[in-house]
């Protein structure tokens, strides 16, 4: 089983993570791990947060001369605008009457989390919910897909829609990877240049955008999963651990909500026997079938709600008077899609990691091979 833990706050001293079930000799890439911390803080309509933090990883336990041990692999990343915040933020002693929040934001953590735990400040609350804490879920699935990589396992993504302008195009796994290199993660370029075009206009009037996001695993054999046991279901976990993520409010496997509107006809995907080895002419299931992965290519999407903190601010009610007022405005993203994607991309790669691990075992990195090469 490979599982990551994280803490740290959003303008705390840092953001820490372990992860348990890594076999050893795992070859790790820390530039490729600050490769993609740094796509995360990238894209169109980003606030001022990103100029300010230069995420890297630091690895403090669990590799030694670029290989795992075995041991469970800690992680730090550090908060650089800490050093703005220490007065307020620090564990030991802290100014709280002053960086308090109350004029709670609609949409955010802020209410919810002062009620639940019997809070006065919404600040004790929005510094883990925010989406800051996700750096380290990049980090700790950039090293998820490593282990992935060993195994021919890959996963890749792009933006599909931002604040309904969407790309209505199919493309093949080997076209996801320059995404990336667009300001918005669309391959659609007369779609991406209309999308940045509303993205200026949100900006303007205090407003943000959300979108669609899609994601793509290529490479896992059939198996992974189970139809015996529904919590251990591919698609349950999946789309569970995608829900798991700040502003996500829907998934879709393969063709998603359009099953409903089609006959079975037109949904289900047809098997053939081609050299000995069952084939699809379609993937309208999205390579998942009664829960377990069926061999063809994964097909995720979500949902990404506009951020709630708006520049322009909603009607609220601030907790301290009782009275109506306008919803606190932190610092914020316009569009925060393109982080979305690559967050999406590692929460994937983690889960997945984890299903592999958990049906093959292994305790060393020629062991796993051994036995993903073994399977059909």
């Amino acid at each position: 089983m490979i599982k990551l833990t994280t803490a740290g706050e959003s303008h705390g001293k840092q953001l820490v993570g372990i992860i348990e079930g890594l076999p050893s000799n795992l070859p790790v890439d820390i530039g490729e791990i600050d490769g993609y911390l740094a796509l995360r803080q990238s894209g169109y309509g980003r606030g001022g947060r990103q100029k300010i933090e230069k995420d890297r990883i630091q690895i403090l336990s669990g590799v030694r001369n670029k290989l795992t041990l075995g041991s469970p692999l800690a992680f730090c990343i550090v908060n650089s605008d800490y050093a703005n915040w220490q007065l307020y933020m620090a564990a030991e002693e802290a100014d709280v009457k002053c960086k308090t929040l109350t004029k709670v934001r609609p949409g955010h953590a802020d209410l919810t989390g002062m009620l639940k735990y019997a809070q006065t400040d919404a600040r004790n609350i929005l510094e883990r919910a925010s989406a800051r804490e996700t750096a380290a879920r990049v980090a700790g699935g950039s090293i998820a897909r490593q282990y992935l990589k060993q195994l021919g396992i890959y996963v890749d993504g792009y933006v599909k829609s931002v604040c309904g302008i969407e790309d209505g195009n199919n493309y093949g796994f080997d076209r996801l990877k320059h995404a990336k290199s667009q300001p918005l993660f669309m391959l659609d370029g007369a779609a991406q240049e209309r999308a940045m075009r509303l993205v200026d206009k949100l900006k303007s009037e205090g407003d943000t955008a959300g979108g669609v996001v899609e994601i793509r695993v290529k490479g896992l054999k059939s198996g992974f999963g189970s139809c015996m046991t529904y919590a251990q279901k591919l698609d349950a976990r999946l789309c569970g651990d995608i829900m798991g993520v700040q502003a996500i409010k829907g998934v879709e496997v393969g063709m998603g909500f359009a099953v409903a509107a089609s006959a079975g006809s037109k949904v289900h995907d047809e098997i053939f026997l081609n050299g000995g080895k069952y084939q699809r002419s379609t993937n309208n299931a999205g390579g998942i079938e009664g829960g377990m992965s069926n061999g063809e290519e994964i097909i995720l999407r979500a949902a990404m709600k506009p951020i709630p903190t708006l520049m322009k601010g909603l009607k609220t009610v601030d907790t301290a008077t009782g009275k109506p007022a306008v919803a606190a405005s932190e610092r914020s993203d316009v569009a925060a899609v393109c982080a979305c994607e690559i967050i999406l991309e590692s929460v994937v790669c983690l889960a997945v990691a984890d299903v592999v691990s958990q049906r093959l075992g292994g305790d060393n990195l020629k062991e796993v091979k051994e036995r993903y090469a073994l399977l059909p």
